[in-house]
């Protein structure tokens, strides 16, 4: 059988019984590797299950007083609902403004906490920008001046993000105190660690011509940054940022359960007393202050890459 030249490097049958009998071969690799990944698959999902006690058998009590074993998330789902019960306010529509009232008794309270929750995702942000946007250049390959600053930036990057908020939050308690200079610290540092990262990989996808002319103009390094690369970056940035400010308000809303400020500390307080519907009222006004932030989000986010195509 002879074949033909296509291309430098590759060659194709010239007969179509061949052709057809790669293309089989070729499916019968693809059909091999789909089943191996699959099957890789479903043993990861069984073993993790397993770890994850969702195998688990647990004794429940029945309705006539007598004990059987369950499975334990069918054991379980019947509490999650009664949960959710216990968290829904009574309100009928004879009394639909009074109830209201009674559900946000505290809402003096909780609109203070709101404003204190998102000023600390606010200034948590702002240091979050600031870190990751000075150490994502450092940190993506294409832009560090030398290994060693490449592996530093990296490094510190890593730790910042991988201490989950409330961890953050307790060690910044345990040093300055409750309030929320604990919450801004903890999570500006955790929004540090994730910006930068995304940061980075967005300066790693530039074009680097731009710096290289300027390089050639002779420009330092910081100009080669600011003149060549932030042009390119900042649409991604500030969606970035963005996003992230959706995501600081909500872990804003967390870490005052370990004292760091916001209206975690109300979360913590209606668990303690089994207030259930204030939880509930809670989820609301925090639920409600998501959609807005998100709504505003889009909007600028939209009007920024609006101003970008117009140029």
């Amino acid at each position: 059988m002879t074949l033909t030249e296509t291309r430098p490097g590759s060659t194709l049958p010239e007969t179509p019984d061949a052709a057809e009998a790669a293309f089989r071969a070729r499916r019968r690799r693809a059909k091999l590797n789909t089943g191996l990944v699959t099957g890789m698959l479903v043993v990861l999902i069984a073993v993790t299950a397993h770890l994850g006690d969702f195998f688990k058998m647990v004794q429940v009590t029945l309705d006539d007083g007598s004990r059987d074993w369950r499975w334990i998330v069918l054991a379980g789902l019947p509490r999650l609902g009664e949960f959710i019960a216990l968290t829904l306010p009574s309100i009928s529509f004879e009394s639909f403004a009074a109830d209201i009232v009674e559900w946000f008794w505290r809402w003096q309270v909780w609109l203070r906490l709101l404003i204190e929750t998102v000023l600390i995702a606010f200034m948590a942000t702002t240091f979050g920008v600031v870190g990751g946007f000075l150490l994502s250049f450092p940190a993506a390959r294409n832009l560090a001046p030398n290994a060693w600053v490449l592996w530093l930036s990296r490094r510190y990057l890593e730790i910042a993000r991988t201490v989950p908020e409330l961890v953050w939050a307790l060690i910044f308690v345990f040093c300055f105190g409750v309030g929320p200079m604990a919450g801004v610290l903890a999570v500006g540092l955790h929004s540090a660690g994730a910006l930068g990262k995304l940061y980075s990989e967005v300066n790693e996808n530039i074009d680097m011509r731009p710096l290289e002319g300027v390089r050639a103009a002779g420009g330092t390094w910081a100009d080669q940054i600011r003149y060549g690369a932030v042009p390119q970056v900042l649409p991604n940035i500030i969606s970035y940022t963005l996003l992230r400010f959706e995501i600081n308000v909500r872990a804003s809303s967390i870490i005052g359960y370990v004292g760091a400020g916001g209206l975690g500390q109300e979360i913590r307080t209606a668990l303690s007393f089994q207030e259930y519907t204030d939880l509930s009222a809670l989820f609301v006004i925090i639920f409600v202050t998501v959609i807005v932030i998100d709504y505003a989000s889009e909007k600028v986010r939209h009007r920024v890459i609006g101003m970008e195509a117009d140029r």
